[in-house]
């Protein structure tokens, strides 16, 4: 037994299933793309982390608008501006200058002052602003430091550092006292995988050694004089640390919390290009002398 098919009270609609009729284009939802990806789209010669940052620094705006969160969604269209201003902070920490002549430039470094630049956009003062680097110090370590003004003396100097000729002493406050007054610390280091970005002494590390001599005591804090024959990262805070001294205010290393790092460096021996042998000093900051008065 057939059956009458099935009536529709909007004889429209039947006509639209039947396929006679198209209904009405609906208005499509429009696509929303995040921001970070929408100017990943314009501003091509930076990668993605770093226009994130511009973006959580407060440098874009959209269609007139802040906007600090990177993952914030818009319609392609909108107009972006990014504004990068030359220095965001520490524009007020710049080093003195100890010697300079045309091929080189000996600067004292201020604690806080980056060496180099972190990532493709850095927004802060650094040493690379003022020359090539041949060396590095801490962050948080001032005193003196060597850039070359051309490549060729980049070389130069590099080389000496590499084959341990360019000499280094350092001044830093300590924790405690000192049971020898001076002595030769030989531990080798190497890096703390349950933390990457420090070190530790390891006997299958790399050679590390520092001649040390107490200068100063109080009943709280030691001032000596360190003498590095190697060049490792962290070398000196390690070797402290591990004797159960650490430099004062070594917020990696160290308990106690003070203004600064109390390390500085104090001396560099270097030869010159065009042969001359030289030594240049940073005086020692006034905080490392007001701790024992």
């Amino acid at each position: 037994m057939l059956r009458a098919g099935k009536k529709f009270s909007k004889p429209e609609m039947s006509r639209v299933i039947n396929g006679d009729v198209e209904l009405p284009a609906a208005e499509q939802a429009v696509e929303k793309v995040r921001l970070d990806l929408l100017m990943g789209e314009i501003f091509k010669s930076y990668n993605r982390s770093t226009l994130q940052k511009f973006i959580e620094y407060g440098f874009v705006t959209v269609d007139g608008k802040l906007v600090k969160k990177p993952n914030t969604k818009f319609e392609r269209g909108v107009k972006i501006d990014l504004r990068i201003p030359d220095l965001m902070k520490n524009a007020d920490l710049v080093p003195d200058v100890i010697y300079e002549d045309a091929k080189v430039l000996v600067l004292n470094k201020p604690a806080g002052l980056l060496s180099m630049a972190k990532g493709e956009y850095c927004p802060e003062n650094t040493l690379e602003r003022y020359g090539l680097l041949v060396h590095r110090l801490d962050r948080d370590t001032s005193g003196v430091v060597i850039l070359a003004k051309d490549e060729e003396t980049q070389k130069f100097l590099k080389k000496q550092f590499q084959d341990r000729k360019a000499h280094k002493i350092y001044n830093a406050v300590i924790e405690g006292q000192l049971k020898l007054k001076e002595a030769r610390i030989d531990l080798p280091l190497a890096r703390d995988l349950k933390r990457p970005t420090t070190f530790k002494v390891d006997p299958n590390g790399k050679p590390a050694e520092t001649f040390y001599k107490v200068l100063q005591e109080n009943a709280d804090y030691s001032l000596v004089e360190l003498r590095p024959t190697t060049g490792r990262t962290h070398q000196l805070r390690v070797h402290l640390k591990y004797l159960g001294h650490p430099i004062l205010g070594d917020r990696v290393y160290g308990d106690k919390k003070a203004d600064r790092l109390y390390l500085h460096a104090r001396e560099l021996e270097i030869t010159l290009p065009g042969g001359k042998r030289q030594s240049f000093v940073a005086p020692l900051p006034k905080e490392f002398e007001n701790v024992f008065r």
